[in-house]
C-alpha cells in the first residue's frame, strides 16, 4: 500500500461491496493501489445481549478465501461499521457496539489488513477510545489505525450555511474544531504510534492557521470526496487553488490519498480523479539544496555532537565541508575583516597574524587564506590549531603539500597551548545547533588571552532561540529512544539535533542567550538563565522547544539557522529539541512560559528547562543528572 517515489498511492473507498474481487479489479484498472470497504456488510447489526438478531444463523462477512493472504494484507484497508455506537448513553446500544467493535477488529487483524479506517463524529469518544487503546495493548499484530476526521464538522458546515444566507447573526455559534476530537482521542490512547489521521478534506477549508496545526499530526492519508472537485474548461475534476495548496503541503509527510463518493464525472470515469492526483505529486516543487541533504534525516534524532570530549571521524568533516555557504561567509567575514585591518596604503608593510583553532581538516585555513589572496593582504603567519591527533595528520599533509612554512599546525587544545605571539583575528568553527551548546564560550574564552587588544573574533556574536513546537512524530520518537542503565524518563532530559519534518512550530522563535567574542567581562562567568513567553493563538499541545541559533562572524556578515533569516542553502546544522515527559495541552489565548537554565562547573556544562506557565511541570535535567556536555 505504500507508494514508490514516483507516484502517489491512491486508493478507491466502497461504501458496500457486494463482489470483492470485481470491486478490486476496477479500482486497479482505473489506476487505485488499494480500496477501503467495510469489514462485516453495512446493514449487518449484530446483537449480542437481546433481540431478534441475536441467534441469527451464518457467517458474520466474507470468507478470508476470497482473496490470497497477500492481497488482505496489501490492497484492502479495512473500515468499521458505521452504526456502532460505543459511546451510547444506553446500556444495551453501548454494550452491543462494543461486542460488535472487537468482533471487527479481531477479524480485521486475522485478515492481515494493514490499516483499518475508524471514524470519529464528535467529541464524545472516551469509550472508543478506551476500547481500542485495550485492542492495541493486547494485539500481537502491528495493525495501524486511521482515524477518520473531518477538516471541519458538519455543525460548522451548516452554520456556514446559515451565514451565507444572512442568519448566523441571530444564531449563538461557536467553532467545534475538529482537532479537539483528534487531540482527545489520541491522549486516551496515550499518543500510541500505530494511530494515525485520514483527514478529510471539506468544500470550505478552514483558516491557514488551522490548517497548518494538521501539518504536526502524524495524517497518514487524505480523503477527497468527489463532490469537492470542481470541473475545469476540459471537463476534468480539479481541486480549487486553495485545496491545491493544502494537498501539496501535505505531499511532504509522505501521504496517501482515497478517493470517495460517487463518479460525478462520468465521461472521464473515475480514473481521472486518480490522475489528476498523481499530477499535483508529480508537479510539486523539487526539493531544495537543504531538502535533498537532509532526506532520510526527517525527524531522525541525533545527540548533538561533542567535539571536546570525543574526536570526530572523517566522514562527519567530510559531510561538513561539502556545506556551499558557510566557508564562503567565513572566506568573505576574512575579507572584511583583513581590510580593516590593514588600510590599502599599509599592504605592503604590514603583515597579519591569524588563528585558526578547532581547525578539523583545515577548510577554515583554506577560507582565511584565500580571503587573504583576495583582499591582496599578507599574512606573517596562520596558526591552525587542532585537538584532534587525526585531523592533525590531514592538516601535516596539506601543509607539505599546500600551505608551506605560512602555516603552523598545531597539535593542542586551544585552552592550554601558550601561543608564540598574539593573533591580530581569531576563526573558530565551534557552533552547534544552539549556538553555545559545543561550548564555543569556554573555548573562545580560553584562546581569547593570545588575541591582541585590537584583535578580531570570527564570528564575534551568537544567540540562541527556541520556539514550542507540536510533534506526536517526535514525541514517540524521544519515548522510543530508550538506553540500558538509564532512569526513567532519561530520553526526555536531553536536547537532540533533529531535521524538523512533521512537526508544527507554533509560534515565533524568541532569543535565548547571546554572547560577545572576545568576552571584556571582568569575571568571565557563562551561566544563564532566562524566562521566554509565548502566546497560544489556537488550542494547541506542546510536545516540547525547537532551538535555532543565528550567528555575526563580521559586521554584517552572517549565518542562521533561524527559520526567518536562515542563509539560503547552508546544511551544516539542523535545529535542536528540547522536549518535554509529558505533552501539554494549551488553550487559545494561553501564556507559555518556559524557563531554561545554562549551568556550568569545571568540568560540564548543561541545560534545565521546564514550563511554569499554564500549570508547572518538572524541571528536567537537574544537575545535569541525564545529560552533560563534557569540558
Amino acid at each position: 500500500m505504500r507508494r514508490m517515489s514516483s507516484r502517489i498511492s491512491c486508493g478507491r473507498d466502497f461504501h458496500c461491496v457486494p463482489d470483492i474481487n470485481s470491486a478490486l479489479d476496477s479500482a486497479c484498472k482505473a489506476g487505485y493501489d488499494f480500496i477501503c470497504l467495510p469489514i462485516v456488510h453495512p446493514r449487518f447489526r449484530r446483537e449480542f445481549i437481546s433481540g431478534p438478531s441475536k441467534k441469527r444463523s451464518g457467517a458474520l462477512t466474507r470468507s478470508d478465501m476470497s482473496l490470497s493472504s497477500q492481497d488482505w494484507s496489501s490492497l484492502i484497508v479495512g473500515k468499521i461499521s458505521p452504526w456502532l455506537q460505543v459511546d451510547s448513553p444506553h446500556l444495551v446500544v453501548r454494550k452491543n457496539s462494543e461486542m460488535a467493535f472487537k468482533q471487527e477488529l479481531m477479524y480485521a487483524a486475522h485478515l492481515s489488513m494493514p490499516s483499518v479506517l475508524l471514524s470519529i463524529k464528535g467529541p464524545n469518544i472516551v469509550n472508543l477510545a478506551r476500547c481500542l487503546n485495550e485492542h492495541l495493548i493486547s494485539s500481537y499484530f502491528q495493525q495501524h489505525f486511521w482515524i477518520h476526521v473531518p477538516l471541519t464538522s458538519s455543525k460548522d458546515q451548516v452554520d456556514d450555511v446559515f451565514d451565507n444566507g444572512g442568519m448566523k447573526n441571530n444564531i449563538e455559534q461557536e467553532f467545534d474544531d475538529t482537532w479537539e476530537w483528534w487531540n482527545t482521542f489520541r491522549t486516551l490512547c496515550d499518543s500510541n504510534k500505530r494511530l494515525g489521521v485520514a483527514l478529510e478534506l471539506t468544500a470550505d477549508l478552514p483558516s491557514t492557521v488551522i490548517l497548518n496545526r494538521w501539518i504536526g499530526e502524524p495524517v497518514k492519508v487524505l480523503i477527497l470526496s468527489t463532490s469537492i472537485f470542481i470541473t475545469n474548461k476540459k471537463g476534468y475534476p480539479v481541486l480549487s487553488k486553495q485545496h491545491q495548496t493544502f494537498v501539496r503541503q501535505m505531499f511532504k509527510l509522505d501521504i496517501q490519498m482515497i478517493v470517495t463518493g460517487a463518479d460525478r464525472h462520468s465521461d472521464k470515469g473515475l480514473r481521472s480523479y486518480q490522475q489528476y492526483l498523481d499530477h499535483l505529486f508529480q508537479t510539486q516543487p523539487q526539493a531544495d539544496q537543504i531538502g535533498q541533504f537532509a532526506k532520510g534525516y526527517e525527524d531522525y534524532l541525533q545527540s548533538p555532537l561533542q567535539p571536546l570530549m570525543d574526536n570526530l571521524e572523517s566522514q562527519t568533516y567530510e559531510i561538513f565541508e561539502r556545506d556551499p555557504v558557510k566557508y564562503s561567509q567565513y572566506q568573505k567575514a576574512v575579507y572584511y575583516a583583513l581590510l580593516d585591518k590593514i588600510s590599502e596604503s599599509e599592504k605592503d608593510q604590514k603583515k597579519i597574524v591569524l588563528m585558526v583553532v578547532g581547525a578539523g581538516r583545515g577548510p577554515l585555513v583554506r577560507a582565511a587564506l584565500a580571503a587573504a589572496q583576495q583582499a591582496d593582504r599578507q599574512v606573517k603567519k596562520l596558526y591552525a590549531v587542532e585537538k584532534n591527533p587525526n585531523a592533525v595528520v590531514t592538516l601535516e599533509n596539506l601543509k607539505d603539500e599546500m600551505w608551506g612554512e605560512l602555516v603552523d599546525v598545531i597539535s593542542c587544545d586551544m585552552r592550554v597551548w601558550e601561543a608564540p605571539e598574539k593573533a591580530d583575528i581569531l576563526i573558530s568553527e565551534l557552533l552547534g545547533s544552539f549556538g553555545d551548546n559545543e561550548l564555543s564560550p569556554e573555548c573562545l574564552d580560553g584562546a581569547q588571552r593570545f588575541l591582541k587588544d585590537d584583535g578580531i573574533s570570527i564570528p564575534c556574536e551568537y544567540t540562541s532561540y527556541l520556539a514550542p513546537l507540536q510533534s506526536p512524530k517526535l514525541y514517540n520518537e524521544v519515548r522510543a529512544s530508550k538506553e540500558k542503565d538509564q532512569l526513567p524518563g532519561s530520553p526526555f532530559e536531553k536536547p537532540y539535533v533533529v531535521r524538523l519534518h512533521n512537526c508544527h512550530v507554533l509560534t515565533e522563535p524568541k532569543s535565548v542567550f547571546t554572547f560577545h567574542h572576545p568576552n571584556k567581562d571582568e569575571v568571565i562567568d557563562n551561566n544563564r538563565y532566562i524566562s521566554l513567553e509565548f502566546q497560544a493563538e489556537f488550542n494547541c499541545v506542546v510536545h516540547g522547544f525547537a532551538g535555532y541559533f543565528e550567528t555575526i562572524l563580521y559586521k554584517n556578515i552572517t549565518l542562521s539557522i533561524l527559520p526567518s533569516t536562515h542563509s539560503p542553502g547552508m546544511f551544516s546544522w539542523f535545529p535542536i529539541l528540547f522536549p518535554i515527559k509529558t505533552p501539554m495541552n494549551i488553550k487559545a489565548g494561553n501564556k507559555i512560559i518556559m524557563d531554561i537554565w545554562r549551568r556550568c562547573t569545571d568540568k560540564n556544562v548543561w541545560y534545565e528547562w521546564t514550563i511554569r506557565s499554564p500549570f508547572p511541570i518538572p524541571i528536567h535535567n537537574p544537575k545535569g543528572r541525564s545529560y552533560t556536555i563534557g569540558l
